[in-house]
C-alpha cells in the first residue's frame, strides 16, 4: 500500500477507484466530495491548508485498500457532522442510511474529552465497540489517523506526542490483530519519529545505507528468481522486493542487541504465484537453487497466523553467500497480508468485489465488546486494562491440541492459559501438561507451534489460586480469581456463627 497514488485530487481519487472497479459509481464519489467541500468551506487545517485536503487524503488511502464506493464516500464525509453545520440527517437524505451509519460510527470515535489514562481507556473502549458494530468504521478511522500522523508537524509538540503514542499503543496493534500488515507498518512508522526521534533517525540511516548497498544485488536476485521459476514452468510469476518498515526493524534490532547482521529479513523477496500448488512448487525450485537456512522455513499456508496471515517463508544462502528471505504466496494471500480483514471487502485484480468470507468480523472483536459491557464500571476497567492489553496487543502465538486444532493465544501464555482457552472446565480441573509429548509444569511458557496435551482430574474442585502469578489471558485470570473469591466466601460463611451445616 505504498503512496504512489495519483496526486490527491478528486479526479485522481476517481481514477484510482475506477482502476480496480471499472463499474464504480464515481458520480456518488464526486457528489460526496462536492458536499464535503461545501460543508468545510472556509475551514483550515492547523497547517493552513483548506480542510477538504484531509477527507480527500483519507479517501485516497481507502482507495489504495481497493474498498467499495460506499466506504470511500463515508471517508470523504467522515468529519462533516462533527465539524460543520450539516447534520447526520442531511447525510442520510443525500447518501443513504448505510453511509450515514458509517459516518455516525466515526463521530462516536471522535472527540474524547478525557485526559491521561481516562482518555486512553475511553479510546480503547470506543474502538472495540465500533469494531464489533461495524468493522468498516475502523478502516476509515485508520485512514483518518494515518493522514493526521503524516501532518503532525503543524500542531504543538505535546499534542504530537499524545497522538503518536495513542497510534502506537492502540491503532497499530488493532490493525495487526485485524491482519492489516501494511496499515500497521504505516501507522507505526508515522508515529515512530515523534515518540523516539533519535532512534528513528538512527534506524532510518541504518536502513538507508543497507538498502543503498544492496539494491543492485537485490535486483539481480529478483531477476534470477523470476527466470528460474518461469523456466521451471510456473506461469504468472510476480517477483518484487519488500523494504522492512522502520519501526518493525527497530523492534528486531532491540531483540538482537542492535546488531543488524543478525536480522535476516532486512532483504526480503516476495514471490506471488497463481495457486497454492505453485507456492509449494516455487519453494522447491528456490531450494534446489539455493541452500535453505536450517530452521527458517515457515509454512503459514498450512497453519495461518492467528490474524489470518498466509504465506510460505524461507531464508536461503543466496548468491555470494548473502542471506535472503523469500515470502511465497498467491495474489489473494498477498491482498490479505496487506489489507487483512479489509481484503474481504476489497476488489480483486479483475475488479470483482470480494465476497465476505463467513463472519468477516473475528470472534475476538465480539468477545472484547462483551468485556467492555462487563467492565462498564471505570474502576474495574482500569484494573483489567493490563490483562486486556496483554490479550489483544501482544504478539500472538498458535498452539496445537493433540487433534491438530489451533488455539490462538497471546505471546508468553502458559499451559493453564491454553487449558482455559479450550474450555473453562478443562482449566478448572487441569493437573498437568505434556508439551511436545514431554511432561511439563503447568506454568511452562508456550512457544509458537507447540503441541500441548492437558491432563485433568475430574475430582479436582477448581483452580489453584497460586496460578494467578503466571497466567496471562484475561479469561484464565478471571476464572482463577472467581474461584479464589468463592472459596474465601464459603470459608467466611463456615466460620460465622449460625452458618455451620
Amino acid at each position: 500500500m505504498e503512496s504512489k497514488a495519483p496526486a490527491q485530487t478528486i479526479d485522481g481519487l476517481c481514477q484510482a477507484v475506477l482502476a480496480y472497479d471499472p463499474a464504480a459509481d464515481v458520480t456518488q464519489i464526486r457528489k460526496a466530495y462536492a458536499f464535503a467541500e461545501e460543508a468545510h468551506r472556509g475551514q483550515k487545517r492547523a497547517s493552513g491548508v483548506p480542510y477538504i485536503v484531509h477527507p480527500l487524503a483519507t479517501a485516497h488511502t481507502l482507495a489504495e485498500m481497493r474498498l467499495p464506493t460506499s466506504i470511500i464516500v463515508a471517508g470523504l464525509l467522515h468529519d462533516v457532522p462533527e465539524d460543520t453545520e450539516r447534520t447526520l440527517e442531511d447525510l442520510k437524505m443525500e447518501f443513504g442510511a448505510d453511509v450515514a451509519s458509517m459516518v455516525d460510527g466515526i463521530s462516536k470515535l471522535g472527540k474524547i474529552k478525557y485526559r491521561g489514562m481516562e482518555r486512553y481507556i475511553e479510546n480503547l473502549r470506543k474502538m472495540f465497540l465500533a469494531m464489533a458494530a461495524d468493522v468498516r468504521v475502523v478502516f476509515i478511522k485508520f485512514a483518518d489517523r494515518l493522514h493526521n500522523l503524516q501532518t503532525l508537524d503543524a500542531i504543538p509538540q505535546k499534542k504530537q506526542y499524545r497522538i503518536a503514542l495513542e497510534s502506537l499503543e492502540i491503532y497499530a496493534p488493532i490493525a495487526n490483530r485485524l491482519g492489516m500488515g501494511e496499515m500497521k507498518g504505516m501507522l507505526e512508522d508515522a508515529a515512530f519519529k515523534y515518540i523516539y526521534p533519535k532512534e528513528f533517525q538512527w534506524v532510518q540511516e541504518l536502513a538507508k545505507s543497507m538498502r543503498e548497498g544492496k539494491q543492485e544485488y537485490l535486483d539481480r536476485v529478483m531477476e534470477m528468481t523470476t527466470d528460474i521459476l518461469r523456466n521451471a514452468g510456473l506461469k504468472d510469476v510476480n517477483v518484487h522486493g519488500r523494504a522492512k518498515y522502520l519501526f518493525s526493524l527497530y523492534k528486531k534490532l532491540l531483540k538482537n542487541d542492535r546488531n543488524i547482521a543478525r536480522i535476516y529479513d532486512i532483504i526480503a523477496v516476495r514471490v506471488v504465484v497463481d495457486s497454492i500448488a505453485d507456492c509449494y512448487a516455487a519453494l522447491g525450485i528456490i531450494h534446489s537453487r539455493w541452500t535453505p537456512v536450517k530452521g527458517r522455513i515457515k509454512d503459514y499456508i498450512a497453519q495461518p497466523k492467528p490474524n489470518g496471515y498466509r504465506s510460505l517463508h524461507t531464508t536461503v544462502f543466496c548468491e555470494e553467500g548473502e542471506i535472503v528471505e523469500f515470502q511465497i504466496r498467491t495474489p489473494e494471500m498477498h491482498r490479505e497480508s496487506e489489507f487483512g480483514i479489509a481484503a474481504h471487502w476489497s476488489y480483486d485484480e479483475l475488479g470483482k468485489e470480494a465476497v465476505p468470507m463467513g463472519k468477516t468480523t473475528p470472534q475476538w472483536v465480539y468477545e472484547l465488546a462483551d468485556i467492555q459491557q462487563e467492565l462498564s464500571d471505570k474502576k474495574k476497567f482500569v484494573q483489567s486494562l493490563e490483562d486486556l492489553k496483554i490479550d489483544i496487543f501482544r504478539d500472538r502465538i498458535f498452539v496445537f491440541t493433540p487433534k491438530g486444532d489451533v488455539i490462538d493465544l497471546p505471546e508468553d501464555s502458559t499451559c493453564v492459559d491454553f487449558a482455559y482457552a479450550i474450555h473453562t472446565d478443562i482449566g478448572n480441573t487441569c493437573t498437568g501438561a505434556k508439551v511436545n509429548e514431554n511432561h511439563s509444569p503447568l506454568e511452562t511458557v508456550l512457544k509458537n507451534g507447540d503441541m500441548v496435551e492437558i491432563v485433568t482430574d475430574k475430582s479436582r474442585k477448581g483452580p489453584n489460586p497460586a496460578w494467578i502469578k503466571f497466567v496471562k489471558t484475561h479469561h484464565a485470570r478471571q476464572k482463577v480469581r472467581q474461584f479464589a473469591r468463592s472459596k474465601i466466601g464459603s470459608w467466611i460463611k463456615g466460620i460465622l456463627p449460625g452458618k455451620k451445616g
